[in-house]
């Protein structure tokens, strides 16, 4: 049996090396390494998969959301609603722009954001809600942007771990995770379900003024060089990441129907052992495509748990361990210990398998079958 890894990435590239390959080395040979025609056709390729009007790519996911905040126009001191279970990027943006992050509870079923908190915590300081699309399914946008609608909020999603989400409407139709609130950002790092080689990230709206005003701030504030309107940063993704993009966004969906068959393994395999909750699918809004397979346990000791399954060389993972009002950069917040009570208890009991595209039959079966064992002994 293969050694089994967290994320096989390697292995994936491997599958698609004559088309990685050539990608690169046309980049190479047109030495277009800053803005090359990779990148415009990249932007204009994930357009058309997300049908939105415009994509806009940037140098990473942290870059995303702090460009869409800023092309918000708030001021310091205004109020940003965001879950307290999600990387730390999502916050961490609202603080360095100066603005006053605003944590939320979770759904206890699919760990997004939760609506009702959302309404309990909005003040005249409100001014944006970043709803985070946590593990690969859509948090309740429905509800979210009818809150929004009527209290005059902007909505940035957070779709790092979403990118190829369905979300489907009231009427049966479907929209891609993160064009439904005003814009929406993902990273393209690595590990995520549509990644490259390094760092890189994208911006997605239907709306062209807010599209152009992204863009603008994506490269120092500047519409004509050397002309600078606005406050801007520097946030690129080069040409070769572009390129390497271009060939794994035409495999993006069959991708996610390996993501979902290995999920559906576990979730058969698993579904008997009364001391672990599978991942719950909110299957009458959203898909589900597993950034990430992550389990609550329920009265296990989870280092004990993950330690056993080290020593039999399956790896496992913690996302998230420590909330965010109990980290140490976020103390001046007004909260304490107590005041999320769904966070912190999923906090302290997920623990995620591994996931990956290149998975096969007899490493998901090994997996589970050391689990099933663990429980039984």
């Amino acid at each position: 049996m293969k050694k089994i890894q967290m994320v096989d990435l390697h292995a994936q590239y491997l599958s698609i090396k004559r088309e990685v390959d050539e990608a690169i080395q046309r980049v190479i040979d047109s030495s277009a390494f800053i803005k090359g025609p990779d990148v415009k056709a990249f932007e204009s390729e994930l357009a058309q998969y997300l049908n939105v009007g415009h994509a806009i790519a940037c140098g990473n996911g942290t870059d995303a959301l702090q460009i869409a905040l800023m092309a918000m126009d708030l001021k310091p001191g205004d109020e940003v609603i965001t879950s307290n279970f999600t990387f730390i990027s999502t916050i961490e943006v609202i603080a360095v722009l100066g603005l006053k992050p605003v944590l939320v509870d979770i759904d206890p079923k699919t760990y997004n954001i939760d609506p009702e908190k959302i309404k309990e915590a909005i003040t005249d300081k409100t001014k944006a809600i970043i709803p985070v699309h946590i593990f690969g399914q859509c948090a309740n946008m429905e509800e979210i942007m009818n809150i929004a609608k009527k209290n005059g909020l902007s909505v940035i999603e957070d779709t790092a771990q979403a990118i190829a989400t369905d979300y489907y409407l009231p009427d049966g139709k479907s929209q891609k995770a993160g064009t439904l609130g005003d814009v929406g950002c993902t990273s393209f790092f690595p590990s995520k379900n549509l990644g490259c080689f390094g760092d890189g990230g994208a911006m997605y709206t239907n709306d062209d003024n807010l599209a152009e005003k992204l863009r603008m701030i994506a490269n120092h504030g500047t519409r004509v060089k050397y002309h600078h309107s606005s406050v801007g940063v520097n946030s690129r993704l080069d040409t070769l990441q572009a390129a390497i993009l271009r060939v794994k966004l035409k495999y993006l969906d069959k991708y996610t129907l390996e993501r979902q068959k290995v999920a559906a393994y576990y979730d058969q395999s698993l579904s008997g052992i009364e001391n672990i909750v599978t991942p719950y699918k909110a299957e009458q809004r959203t898909t589900h495509i597993y950034h990430q397979y992550t389990l609550l346990l329920k009265e296990v000791n989870r280092e004990d748990f993950r330690d056993y399954l080290k020593d039999k060389g399956v790896p496992t993972m913690v996302y998230y361990p420590v909330p965010f009002h109990l980290q140490e950069a976020y103390q001046y917040l007004p909260y304490e210990k107590g005041d999320f009570p769904v966070t912190e208890n999923v906090c302290r009991n997920v623990v995620s398998l591994p996931m990956h595209t290149e998975m096969d039959d007899e490493q998901m079966g090994y997996i589970t079958d050391q689990i099933i064992k663990y429980f039984n002994s």
